[in-house]
C-alpha cells in the first residue's frame, strides 16, 4: 500500500540539502568555510519591533486572533500599498499569513487546479514549481535569456501560453538574479495577461532592496483592470530582517481573498498574535535601518561585481535589487551541482546550485554576509576557477 499521496512523493527535495549538510559538518569540526548560501539578512530585527512584538506579549496579546490577521495590520497594509505601491485593495482583501513562502502557497492552492498550467519564467525561486506541482497543477517553464537581463518578455509569454494556463509567476527583485522588471515591462506583460484573463502571482518580497537607478513596480498598478487579476504577495521577512518571525501577506481580488481565509482557517489558522504588532511596528516606525542596511548591501554588491567581472571563465548580469549574484559557469563545463560540490570539498566556500533555480550551468552567490567573508571567499572561488 501506498501511504504517501501521488502529488506530494512526486516533489523533489531541495538539491541544496547535500551541500549544506555538508558544510555545516565541517563548521562543526572547526574548518573555515565561507558560506555564499544565505538567503535571509545578516542582519537583527530592528529593536523598536521587538520592542513592540514584547509589549503587546506582556499586555496579553496571546489568543486567537481573526483568521487573515488583525484588523490594525490589515489596515496598514492596505495604506501601504495604496501609497507605496500605488494599488487599492481593502483591507478586507488582505491575508496575513505565515511568511512570504505561506502566502504563495496560499495564493496557488486557492486558485490552481489539477490540469492547471502555471507559467515560470526560469531561473525562478526553488519552492514555486513544487508549489504547483503540490495541487496537483503543472508549471510551464520559460527560459529567459541572459542579454534580456533574465526576464521574461510579453512575447515569451504569449508563446508559453496555452488553453490550460490558469496563472503567470512573476518575482520582482527576483530571486536568484536580482532582476528588477520595469513599470514598461511589467505594463506589456499585464497587457498579454489581461488579454486571455490569466491570474498574475506577484511576488514582491525584496521590493525594498533595490539599488542605483532602479526603482520597484508592483505590476497591479498598472490599471484596476490588471490590478483584479492579480494576488500581491509581500511581507517583512526581507526588509525588515524579520525571516524568523514568519510573516507574510496576500493582497488579491475579493473572491480569492475570501478563498484564501477560508483555506488558511483549516490549515495555520493565525499567524502569531504578538508577532503581528512587531509587523505594525516596522510599517509605522523608523525606516533608517532597513535604508542603512540596503546602503550596506549595495557596497558589497559593487565589490563583488568587480571581483567575479575579472575572474576567467565566469560572468554575471549586474543584479538591480535583492541580494544575490547568479554566475554563469558554462564555461567552465561542469554543472552546478557538480561544481558546488567541488567549490565546498577544494576551497571551502559553499554556494547554491543553479540546479535548484532551473539554470544548471549556474551558481547563485549571496552577499547578505559580511564583507570580510565576501572576500575571503572570493579569494578562493576564483582559485577554484584559475585552477579549472
Amino acid at each position: 500500500m501506498e501511504f504517501v499521496a501521488e502529488t506530494i512523493a512526486d516533489l523533489t527535495p531541495s538539491v541544496t540539502l547535500s551541500i549544506t549538510s555538508e558544510a555545516k559538518r565541517l563548521r562543526e569540526e572547526g574548518v573555515n568555510v565561507c558560506s555564499f548560501g544565505a538567503g535571509e539578512p545578516d542582519y537583527d530585527t530592528p529593536q523598536h519591533i521587538k520592542n513592540a512584538a514584547i509589549e503587546a506579549l506582556q499586555g496579553g496579546e496571546t489568543k486567537y486572533t481573526a483568521v487573515s490577521g488583525v484588523m490594525p495590520l490589515r489596515k496598514l497594509i492596505s495604506k501601504k500599498l495604496r501609497e507605496e505601491n500605488h494599488c487599492n485593495y481593502e483591507p478586507e482583501q488582505i491575508s496575513v499569513n505565515c511568511g512570504a513562502k505561506h502566502s504563495v502557497f496560499n495564493a496557488i492552492m486557492a486558485c490552481c487546479d489539477a490540469g492547471d498550467e502555471v507559467i515560470i519564467p526560469a531561473p525562478y525561486w526553488t519552492s514555486y514549481p513544487e508549489m504547483v506541482r503540490a495541487v496537483g497543477a503543472e508549471p510551464v517553464f520559460v527560459e529567459t535569456k541572459k542579454e534580456n537581463g533574465w526576464k521574461i518578455t510579453a512575447e515569451e509569454f504569449d508563446a508559453a501560453m496555452s488553453g490550460a494556463t490558469k496563472m503567470i509567476i512573476i518575482n520582482s527583485p527576483n530571486n536568484p538574479t536580482g532582476a528588477v522588471y520595469t513599470r514598461e515591462e511589467l505594463e506589456k506583460l499585464a497587457a498579454v495577461a489581461q488579454s486571455e484573463d490569466i491570474l498574475i502571482l506577484s511576488d514582491e518580497i525584496y521590493e525594498k532592496i533595490v539599488y542605483g537607478e532602479a526603482e520597484h513596480a508592483s505590476i497591479a498598478s498598472v490599471s484596476p483592470e490588471v490590478r483584479d487579476l492579480t494576488i500581491t504577495i509581500n511581507g517583512f521577512s526581507k526588509a525588515y530582517a524579520m525571516t524568523g518571525w514568519r510573516i507574510g501577506y496576500t493582497a488579491a481580488p475579493e473572491p480569492i481573498a475570501k478563498a484564501i481565509d477560508t483555506l488558511q482557517s483549516h490549515s495555520t489558522s493565525n499567524v502569531c498574535s504578538f508577532a503581528q504588532y512587531g509587523a505594525i511596528a516596522a510599517l509605522t516606525g523608523d525606516q533608517t535601518e532597513v535604508e542603512d542596511m540596503v546602503a550596506e548591501y549595495d557596497i558589497r554588491r559593487q565589490y563583488m561585481l568587480g571581483r567575479l567581472e575579472a575572474i576567467p571563465n565566469v560572468s554575471v548580469v549586474e543584479p538591480q535589487g535583492a541580494f544575490y549574484f547568479l554566475v554563469d559557469i558554462e564555461k567552465m563545463g561542469i554543472k552546478s551541482v557538480n561544481f558546488a560540490e567541488k567549490l565546498l570539498s577544494h576551497e571551502k566556500v559553499a554556494a547554491v546550485p543553479g540546479a535548484a533555480f532551473g539554470h544548471d550551468f549556474s551558481i547563485r552567490l549571496s552577499y547578505a554576509t559580511s564583507l570580510p567573508v565576501i572576500k575571503d571567499g572570493l579569494d578562493r572561488f576564483e582559485a577554484f576557477c584559475r585552477k579549472h
